[in-house]
C-alpha cells in the first residue's frame, strides 16, 4: 500500500452542520481539501464518510496520516 499525498501539515478547521454528511479526501489529491473531488479514481484510496451529529467546528486531517480519520489526531507534528 502506498502512502497518500500530504495535502498540508496542519488540520483543516471546518464548521460542520448537524445531519450533514461529508466525504473526507483520503488520497491527498483533491483540489477541494479536506474533502473529496473524485481525484482518487486512479488510486487505491476511497473517501471517508463523516456524518455530523451536531453543528460545531471540527479539525479534519490534512496530512492524511491520522489514526482517527477523518479528524486530526496530531500526527502531522511527527512529519
Amino acid at each position: 500500500m502506498t502512502d497518500p499525498l500530504i495535502a498540508q501539515k496542519s488540520p483543516y478547521p471546518v464548521e460542520v452542520e448537524a445531519g450533514k454528511a461529508y466525504f473526507w479526501c483520503a488520497c491527498g489529491k483533491s483540489s477541494k481539501q479536506p474533502f473529496c473531488d473524485g481525484s482518487h479514481q486512479d488510486t487505491e484510496f476511497l473517501p471517508v464518510k463523516f456524518e455530523a451529529t451536531e453543528s460545531k467546528k471540527l479539525f479534519f486531517c490534512g496530512c492524511k496520516r491520522s489514526a482517527t480519520q477523518p479528524l486530526c489526531d496530531g500526527s502531522h507534528n511527527a512529519l
